[in-house]
């Protein structure tokens, strides 16, 4: 699978739009309109544990990513791209390929994205929801300044990715929330942060929340 170093977390079922500018991506971007359109058109995001997004020197990627599904793709009259993507599967990279072609090549395993305990996911749902809308309010309430929520899937790992998208805009906090073992343990996790957070409140007069300010419409 074609890799693609980003400074940023892809979560499954979040749209991630994309500038494409540097000739290996757009080779990359090429690569992947050439194929049949009955072909996935998918590229694997991964977050850069360290060094840069641009420029010769290879960066240090973190171990698990996230599938960037081709929803969209326009070639602009200087040779970049704009597309428009959706995460989908996570992986862990099991070996890369720098030769090869211009941009990287990863050996991946995906990851399977259970409940891990069902029961618990299930039961942590309504808790994280209500913390959630909680928090939003209060967040509203300090910056003087509406706050819409979409609607919050019932599914535990939906609701999972969605949190950690929306409250979540530290990168090394969010790569830990992706490679959680299961939703329950994402939950889990979030139920805290969500009851820190609220606790962060009360004792400060001005925040700011940059993961709300971006809060995705939905989840696909």
């Amino acid at each position: 699978m074609a890799l693609f170093p980003l400074g940023t977390v892809l979560l499954p079922g979040l749209l991630l739009p994309l500038q494409i500018f540097e000739p290996r991506y757009r080779e990359l971007v090429g690569d992947l309109l050439d194929l049949p359109e009955d072909s996935p058109r998918a590229f694997g995001v991964v977050a850069i544990r360290h060094g840069r997004e641009v420029g010769p020197q290879r960066p240090e990627l973190h171990d698990v990513g996230c599938t960037a599904v081709l929803r969209r793709a326009q070639r602009l009259p200087d040779g970049r791209y704009s597309l428009m993507t959706v995460g989908e599967r996570r992986f862990t990279i099991r070996s890369v390929d720098a030769e090869s072609r211009p941009y990287l090549i990863g050996e991946v395993a995906y990851l399977a994205d259970g409940a891990g305990d069902t029961e618990a996911a299930v039961a942590l749902v309504p808790a994280v929801q209500g913390l959630l809308r909680e928090y939003t309010a209060r967040l509203a309430e300090k910056k003087a300044l509406e706050i819409r929520l979409p609607d919050l899937p019932d599914e535990p790992a939906a609701l999972s990715y969605l949190v950690a998208a929306a409250v979540v805009p530290d990168i090394a906090h969010r790569q830990e929330l992706l490679e959680a073992p299961d939703a329950a343990s994402r939950l889990r996790a979030e139920q805290a942060m969500l009851r820190r957070e609220l606790a962060l409140l009360t004792t400060i007069t001005t925040v700011s929340s940059p993961g709300l300010a971006r809060i995705p419409p939905s989840l696909n």
